[in-house]
């Protein structure tokens, strides 16, 4: 009975030690406020504008590569609304529509909408990186499944964006993307 005792302890002291790495030290510990001073200013109106080329992998639960894919995106805006116009073709031969429809607050607040979204997403941008978070709800030959998601863009100094996104059913992540994005003119 002791034995079992001091193996539940362990276990227990184990998940928040786990706990406390993903919440305070992890991906979802970044805020906008920790890139409002360093880097270039990442606008999305200015940087997010046009026709742009994106190159990426998706890796599953366990780590490993589990898609690539390219898009091809053309993103208008007026004034602080503007609409992001995706097509994605992964490496199975499958081929995916999408369209944001993002507004921005003058606080630099971001609303997003598209049709596979649940809700609106919400997110900011400062500094060098915009974080965006919202629930997607997969395909169903994907499973169905809506996923919590939480998205940061990265503004490089050359002008290409760095897109880091997690994917999380339950708190527990079953997927990351990880992608570059480019105006189709430096492509």
């Amino acid at each position: 009975m002791e034995n079992l005792i001091y193996a539940l302890t362990g276990a227990a002291a184990m998940a928040v030690l786990v706990w406390l790495r993903t919440r305070f030290f992890g991906f979802l510990a970044q805020s906008p406020g920790d890139y409002g001073a360093g880097g270039p200013q990442f606008d999305i109106r200015r940087h997010l504008d046009g026709p742009l080329v994106c190159d990426g992998v998706i890796y599953g639960p366990t780590g490993r590569v589990a898609s690539r894919f390219k898009g091809d995106f053309d993103i208008t805006w007026q004034g602080n609304t503007g609409v992001m116009r995706e097509r994605f073709e992964y490496d199975s031969g499958a081929v995916q529509h999408r369209a944001w429809h993002l507004t921005i607050g003058n606080d630099g607040r971001i609303r997003a909408q598209a049709e596979d979204v649940v809700g609106d997403g919400e997110g900011w941008q400062k500094g060098s990186a915009v974080q965006l978070k919202y629930r997607i709800r997969l395909p169903e030959e994907s499973g169905g499944h809506v996923l919590d998601t939480t998205d940061w863009m990265y503004l490089t100094p050359a002008g290409t964006i760095v897109n880091r996104s997690q994917f999380r059913k339950y708190g527990i992540k079953v997927a990351e993307l990880v992608a570059t994005m480019r105006r189709k003119d430096a492509a």
